[in-house]
């Protein structure tokens, strides 16, 4: 197993359980509520505030550990979405084949035409500024994806001797494609889904930069990095410590996802 997989595993571990318990383990829990501090808004990182204060007053440190949660629950409701619009799609597709499967593919072709935000942007801006919308736009712009990679596993897979005798034992088609062909297709699945994690977070929180994501008072990464574009220059640790966050988190979910495949050993299949 190499060795950077380990490493952001347990990155990823840490940051997840951080988010979990950032109510416990950060220093200024209230601040992740309406409270406001005036009075130290804009210091520079200091012992009592590692990251420094925004322009609300509020502890960076803490928005940071609070924004994890949001961040990361986006990711997993996009990919989750995807997930469940894509599979059934993408083993249908492999497995019926004819005009069936022409129709599914010509739909995901249809999707994958459009760049990889406007489809996003043009969905938010229909439905309205909002993380739930956000989520949504940007896994219906993503499941054509799962599909295409789900069709050419069950198409190799189907032919497979065990298939061949599941289907002359009489077993129904459900559980054929669902306990037979589903569970040997889902290797380049979940190396997928790792990588579109990180992507995810980048894409929600480019979203809430251009305000079509999360609005306030949400505390999101790139809503954090959002409030700060008047007063970065001179205060830079506003932007610098939620965009570092969405930096590592995204590049940890990489390497994951790299790690996975070399686990999985699937070479160039992705």
């Amino acid at each position: 197993m190499p060795a950077a997989f380990k490493y952001t595993t347990f990155f990823l571990v840490l940051i997840t359980l951080m988010a979990i318990f950032a109510g416990i383990i950060t220093p200024y829990p209230e601040d992740a509520g309406p409270v406001m501090h005036f009075e130290q808004k804009l210091e520079a990182p200091s012992f009592a505030h590692p990251f420094g204060t925004d322009s609300l007053g509020k502890d960076i440190f803490t928005l940071v550990i609070f924004g994890a949660r949001l961040s990361l629950l986006a990711a997993l409701g996009v990919v989750g979405i995807a997930l469940i619009i894509g599979i059934p799609l993408g083993l249908i597709a492999g497995y019926k084949g004819g005009m069936i499967e022409e129709a599914i593919m010509r739909l995901c072709d249809a999707f994958l035409a459009f760049p990889p935000l406007l489809l996003p942007v043009i969905f938010t801006a229909a439905l309205g500024p909002s993380l739930e919308n956000a989520i949504i736009a940007v896994a219906i712009s993503w499941f054509p994806w799962y599909v295409r990679i789900l069709r050419a596993q069950v198409l190799v897979i189907k032919e497979m001797p065990y298939v061949t005798a599941a289907k002359a034992m009489g077993t129904s088609t459900p559980a054929l494609l669902f306990r037979h062909i589903l569970p040997n297709s889902f290797a380049p699945l979940l190396v997928q889904a790792t990588l579109d994690m990180g992507y995810a977070i980048l894409a929600v929180a480019g979203l809430s930069f251009i305000g079509f994501g999360a609005t306030p008072p949400a505390i999101e990464w790139g809503l954090m990095i959002t409030a700060s574009r008047t007063s970065f220059l001179d205060y830079w640790w506003t932007a610098f410590f939620p965009g570092l966050a969405l930096f590592l988190t995204v590049f940890a979910f990489n390497l994951s996802g790299e790690g996975l495949r070399k686990v999985f050993n699937l070479g160039d299949e992705l």
